[in-house]
């Protein structure tokens, strides 16, 4: 069984300089801890979830006290394994169909009286107008990637809404300039009007490890000279994993000896298991979703992202820091991650030839696939790191106070 490499949540992170990238000043803390409400529309397991926990943690002792605030649901397990239950809100009712939480949130916000609300993504939009009917001095919104039906562009009902409520937010922020562009244009805003805050790694937690490597392969029991190609994310159809099972199988095929490990869960497991079964036989795992991640990324040789769209990858960067060299699609802020031919190499979304002609010349050239994956460690560690992103989010809150001459009290 698989074990954690230490019990710290995967995170975020922002570069430390660039033309609108929110680099913000250095600002004081406040004598009295400032409340945050963290809303999002669901809390589970991914990427804005994990970025909220680490951000927390990283500002648990410099003036900051927490709460997470869901306007839909919540997977319970999740709550419970990473011990939520005093600090979270839930806004939805029990009431089936489509809902619209307006006042439900005002009464969670009046009653905890946040200094700053933080909303992230479409699901939490709601929030925005719920904080300033609840006199919350700040409100800040993030954009954190897509979903597949917004990739075509979003309907005129929601340009509309959107419009309204980034126009009532005191910041607007998105992670990778390429989403700052869309939502840009959606909201019929210039790009001026939103900032960027990448996500970032913790470098120490995701570092390769030989030790690891040779461990977490004999315990999947993948024989030395076998070739992983893997993938870490949310089984959704916006992943695209189909592209890489089919791929590999191209190159199994081809004589090539390879194994595909996928980490994570969610509405296409099944049906992309049994693909996976047809295509490659034996030659496939899913191992559902884990806190192992550093882990399963060192038992890796290739790290393969093929999404249709994506804001700013946290599994991207995590293998980044581990030192895998990177395929990805060409779209959101992958371009913004890897530096194509020398970190990593990038393909269209879809583009099942480049990608099987990829990873073949990976797997015949053991010399390219270091030399990618020390470039890609360096980048991880000298352009993203987690302590960057901490202190960019800690002086977007208190510029923000400061701006409002905010004075927080008990």
């Amino acid at each position: 069984m698989l074990q954690p490499v230490e019990n710290s949540i995967a995170a975020h992170q922002a570069p430390r300089s660039g033309e609108g990238i929110l680099t913000g000043t250095h600002a004081e803390p406040t004598s009295s801890p400032l409340r945050v409400m963290h809303v999002l529309n669901y809390l589970r397991r991914g990427g804005a979830e994990f970025g909220i926990l680490k951000l927390m943690e990283g500002l648990s002792t410099a003036g900051f006290e927490h709460r997470i605030c869901t306007t839909r649901s919540y997977d319970a397990d999740f709550v419970q394994a990473y011990r939520l239950e005093g600090i979270l809100d839930i806004a939805s009712s029990e009431r089936a169909g489509l809902q619209f939480p307006l006042f439900r949130l005002k009464r969670i916000f009046q009653k905890y009286r946040p200094h700053i609300v933080h909303t992230r993504n479409w699901g939490a939009l709601e929030a925005i107008p719920a904080a300033r009917l609840a006199g919350v001095p700040i409100v800040i919104h993030s954009e954190h990637g897509y979903e597949v039906e917004s990739l075509a562009g979003l309907p005129s009902r929601q340009r509309v809404f959107r419009r309204m409520t980034y126009a009532m937010a005191d910041r607007v922020f998105t992670v990778s300039r390429e989403l700052r562009e869309f939502h840009s244009r959606q909201a019929w805003l210039g790009p001026d009007r939103i900032s960027v805050i990448y996500n970032g790694v913790d470098t120490q937690r995701f570092s390769p490890s030989p030790d690891l490597r040779q461990r977490v392969r004999r315990e999947l029991g993948f024989p030395p000279e076998r070739l992983v190609i893997g993938g870490v994310g949310r089984m959704v159809p916006i992943k695209d994993y189909g592209t890489l099972l089919k791929a590999a199988a191209i190159l199994l095929e081809r004589g090539v000896n390879l194994h595909v490990l996928l980490v994570g869960k969610g509405p296409e497991l099944d049906s992309l298991q049994q693909q996976g079964i047809t295509l490659l036989k034996d030659r496939v795992s899913f191992v559902g979703a884990s806190d192992c991640v550093p882990e399963f990324l060192n038992a890796m040789d290739i790290f393969v992202l093929p999404s249709v769209g994506e804001g700013m990858s946290n599994t991207l960067l995590e293998a980044l820091a581990c030192g895998l060299p990177l395929l990805a699609t060409q779209v959101g802020g992958n371009p913004e991650v890897i530096e194509d031919q020398r970190s990593g190499w990038l393909f269209a979304p879809g583009d099942l030839g480049r990608l099987s002609s990829q990873l073949e010349a990976l797997a015949a050239k053991p010399e390219i696939r270091c030399a990618l994956g020390a470039a890609a460690r360096a980048r991880a560690i000298t352009v993203f790191s987690l302590e960057g992103m901490i202190e960019r989010y800690r002086n977007l809150y208190l510029n923000a106070v400061t701006q409002r001459r905010l004075v927080p009290t008990a």
